[in-house]
């Protein structure tokens, strides 16, 4: 490791006197009433502004002014996605462009609007020349999120309107971004299993007359092939994965960011850097760790009384990771149902069956069924807890072949389209920079001169 990196006695020591004087007691938080996280006890996240984008809701407040949980219910610009993904299986179509068009614009796109989208998109699905021999493929990583952040950034240099905030400007910034985010997160991936896993190079164009998960699967594979139900299935994952409310931590980054009046290119590769965190979009990844560590440690997988015990241990921090958290259990709004995961859990099914893998299906449905149960046995939870769209969408990515390392850049290449709708919202509707306050409970101390300390 170079002497740069390197974590010295001197750096720790250092470590330890920032941890010791800048400890808050938590009775400070409870003083002055502080919402940890910007939610309330109940989970409740604290109103910071409005947006007519999507809408996520877990309880409906009766007449007497209680708040009774309710199955979840997520909606883009007013639709819910079960019927707009209900839609898209009717017609036998992938939803993702026609989704994309709706949180952009407000409104669904017709016959001709539709057509005309896509090939817009594809007409910016490309890289500056020579882009990725120079960017992509110098200093490869297994952390793909860092590596488009870091082509992300670069595109900016290429950009002669990069400091352009009108909509106009951001709009098409925002198209080209969600055209080549796949191209930078693919091309990243095989930069790395060239050079760091000593595999072969597969740099493949995107197709124009594809949709945007058949080109994921064609860029990806080495023969560029998949069959249908893959990419629908893909294709249904990003729908689902394109937004989530104004509130979730990389979304909220982006307006916190954007209200700052930077650009385009910045305020994006911060909310990149808000999702890549195991607590966000990290998550997927983290589910699929944890399913093979159960079926590596637990003897009997068929066994529920095993498998309890195994979760119970997870909990008590005592395997596993040792955070104490069941991975693809709970959310922060929904309590009795994930609609995104409602939605997964049938799509899966049948990709399962298709890949002949049946009882890795059964066995995701047992610890989803047991978790719940667990985490009430172990905890003092004060909401329902039920199964998040992470805990499928792992599973998904392993059916498709698809790599450890794309799990949360596939997210990414998704939530671009909702991070690029609210910044439109933020310059569209905001004329303030976000400023919370934090109050100050430092104590007064007087100033010692050098020699004196």
């Amino acid at each position: 490791m170079p002497k740069e990196f390197q974590l010295t006695q001197d750096i720790l020591k250092l470590a330890e006197k920032t941890l010791n004087n800048t400890k808050i007691n938590n009775e400070f938080y409870h003083k002055y009433d502080v919402k940890k996280g910007l939610r309330d006890i109940d989970g409740k996240g604290v109103l910071a502004g409005l947006t007519n984008i999507s809408m996520i809701q877990s309880v409906q407040v009766l007449s007497d002014g209680t708040r009774q949980p309710i199955p979840g219910i997520l909606e883009y610009r007013g639709y819910n996605v079960k019927e707009l993904v209900g839609g898209f299986r009717t017609d036998g179509r992938f939803g993702f462009e026609e989704v994309s068009y709706l949180l952009l614009f407000g409104e669904l796109p017709d016959c001709s609007q539709l057509e005309a989208f896509k090939a817009l998109l594809a007409s910016k699905r490309t890289l500056p020349t020579n882009f990725v021999r120079d960017v992509i493929m110098k200093a490869p990583s297994s952390d793909i999120m860092n590596s488009i952040s870091r082509s992300l950034l670069t595109l900016a240099t290429y950009d002669p309107n990069v400091n352009t905030i009108n909509i106009p400007n951001v709009l098409n910034q925002s198209l080209m971004l969600i055209s080549v985010f796949p191209l930078l997160a693919i091309y990243a991936y095989h930069a790395y299993a060239h050079y760091d896993l000593s595999e072969s190079m597969y740099i493949h164009y995107p197709d124009a007359d594809l949709s945007t998960a058949e080109n994921i699967l064609r860029l990806l594979r080495p023969d560029k092939k998949y069959v249908d139900i893959e990419a629908k299935v893909l294709d249904l994952a990003l729908i689902l994965h394109m937004e989530h409310g104004g509130g979730n931590n990389s979304t909220f980054t982006t307006h916190v960011v954007t209200s700052s009046g930077t650009d385009t290119y910045s305020t994006i590769s911060a909310a990149l850097s808000s999702l890549k965190g195991p607590k966000h979009g990290g998550a997927n990844i983290k589910v699929t760790e944890m399913m093979r560590d159960i079926k590596a440690n637990v003897a009997d997988i068929t066994s529920e009384r095993e498998i309890k015990l195994y979760l119970k241990r997870i909990l008590r921090k005592e395997t596993f990771d040792k955070k104490g958290l069941i991975y693809g259990m709970g959310h922060a709004v929904y309590t009795i149902s994930d609609p995104r995961a409602d939605l997964f859990r049938e799509f899966v099914s049948k990709l399962a069956t298709a890949k002949g893998l049946h009882d890795e299906f059964e066995f995701y449905s047992k610890i989803e069924q047991l978790a719940p149960k667990v985490i009430a046995e172990e905890r003092n939870i004060y909401k329902g807890v039920s199964a998040n769209v992470d805990f499928y969408s792992g599973f998904v990515y392993h059916m498709l072949d698809l790599p450890d390392e794309l799990y949360t850049p596939l997210f990414a290449i998704a939530r671009i389209v909702g991070w690029s709708a609210h910044r439109m919202e933020e310059l569209i509707n905001m004329n303030k920079i976000i400023r919370p306050a934090y109050e100050s409970i430092a104590e007064k101390r007087s100033y010692k001169p050098l020699s004196e300390r």
